[in-house]
């Protein structure tokens, strides 16, 4: 607990020494520590800075360790041969070891002081920053971090840990409080609103009232986001293990529609069923995170965007009087090239989804050697889940998804049985589908004329 000596003004650090905090640098990264010893060493200010604090504090394994110092981009590259500076809106030095990254940012000022050639800040007609290079010191960067929990700092000099903003204080309450004023923050940079209901899903955080409440007003202001920055901001959302509950989030304050709006659209019109199959898939991916399981952008993709290309394929059969194949093919291309316009899913991403969306048709196909050829499709175990997934809402599709599941499993003799019993269940079906012809009636055979003698 915190003292009331503690409880300092959010200007002034409260600080708690080695002795009154849990963080041992054996639960930090060997590379972070190389970066902060070695800035130190040449005498600029270290500090492990943000998410990673707070995870330490809150007895959770940091994914990233992320650095601060007072040290120019420049510097940090004059002393790391391993160094490369990157980013034109936040100039960064990303210090490399091998895979591992460690990202180090100078300390940021605030950016309405006096512009130099080297220190630039630009905002747009709205409010958001567009390019942010002002360098300040510790507690002006703290100020111009988003919520006080990730205004944390872990110096290494001597091993304590530096609270801005009351974070320390909304940590021990598990309250999510943005710093400084919520509108002109979320208009600085949309993105914050997504990483609102990230953190509090993530953390089990209760966005506090003043932090929740210009959400809903300003969640438009998402569809001036690149749509390649909020990709990345989308595998954060829903592949960190709390999928399910940052959709739900997203959902109460108004935030799925500006990324999804075809989606949206759809779920709309009354139809729950694309939002319990969203849900469904959401669920499944996180129980994979949890027991360490591969998973994939495309699969969540295509789980998201099922919807309007499922409902955008039957208009064009009722409408346009297209086959299902032709109309299939003309909604996937249609719903795909509107979703790059708002979030960019990579080509490498959405061709698979493609490939999952075009197996659902395959896989109802079961005669012949078909079943046999589907097996040895690279992306057959993904569009067999997504049918499993389709067949936990829809009952008739629960046989199909069965069979798979026992084909897959089968010998080859019982895999031939089971592709004959199919195959007889096609033909009855497409038998009784057919229309019933008339029997057709046998010419009326004219008299042979008698041949006159």
């Amino acid at each position: 607990m915190l003292t009331r000596q503690q409880e300092a003004l959010p200007l002034q650090p409260v600080v708690l020494t080695r002795d009154q905090h849990g963080i041992s640098r054996r639960q930090i990264s060997e590379n972070a520590l190389k970066v902060l010893y070695r800035l130190n060493k040449a005498g600029f200010e270290a500090y492990l800075v943000g998410g990673g604090v707070r995870d330490l504090l809150l007895g959770r394994q940091p994914k990233d360790f992320d650095v601060a110092t007072n040290a120019t981009p420049e510097q940090v590259k004059q002393l790391f041969s391993n160094c490369r500076l990157v980013g034109r809106r936040f100039r960064l030095a990303h210090v490399l070891f091998g895979r591992d990254v460690i990202e180090v940012a100078t300390f940021r000022g605030h950016h309405h002081q006096v512009n130099t050639n080297k220190h630039i800040s630009a905002q747009s007609s709205e409010g958001m920053l567009l390019r942010d290079n002002v360098y300040g010191t510790i507690e002006e960067d703290a100020e111009r971090r988003d919520f006080s929990v990730n205004a944390l700092y872990y110096n290494i000099a001597d091993f304590s840990v530096l609270g801005f903003a009351g974070g320390l204080k909304d940590l021990e309450a598990r309250r999510l409080e943005l710093i400084g004023d919520p509108e002109t923050r979320y208009r600085e940079d949309p993105v914050r609103m997504l990483r609102a209901v990230r953190f509090s899903a993530k953390l089990g955080l209760s966005i506090s009232p003043r932090t929740e409440t210009p959400i809903r007003e300003l969640a438009p202001l998402l569809s001036d986001i690149p749509p390649a920055r909020l990709f990345e901001e989308t595998l954060k959302l829903f592949l960190a293990g709390q999928g399910l509950e940052t959709y739900r989030q997203m959902q109460h304050y108004g935030l799925f529609a500006p990324l999804f709006p075809e989606t949206a659209e759809v779920m709309g019109r009354g139809n729950n069923r694309y939002g319990r199959f969203i849900e469904l898939a959401l669920a499944n991916t996180d129980e994979r995170i949890a027991q360490d399981l591969r998973v994939t952008p495309a699969f969540l993709y295509a789980a998201l965007l099922w919807g309007p290309v499922e409902t955008r394929t039957q208009e064009f059969v009722n409408d346009g009087g297209l086959g299902y194949h032709d109309a299939f093919m003309l909604a996937a291309d249609e719903v795909i090239g509107r979703q790059v316009k708002t979030v960019a899913v990579p080509r490498r991403f959405s061709t698979v989804v493609r490939d999952i969306w075009q197996l659902q048709d395959r896989l109802t196909k079961r005669a012949g050697k078909r079943p046999h050829r589907l097996l040895e499709h690279p992306k057959f175990r993904a569009g067999y889940d997504f049918l499993l997934l389709r067949a936990e809402l829809d009952p008739r599709l629960k046989e199909l998804a069965e069979w798979w599941t026992d084909f897959q499993a089968a010998n080859p003799v019982d895999q031939k049985r089971l592709s004959q019993v199919a195959t007889r269940e096609q033909d009855e079906e497409q038998d009784e589908a057919a229309p019933r012809k008339s029997p057709r009636k046998r010419p009326r055979r004219r008299p042979r004329r008698r041949r006159e003698t």
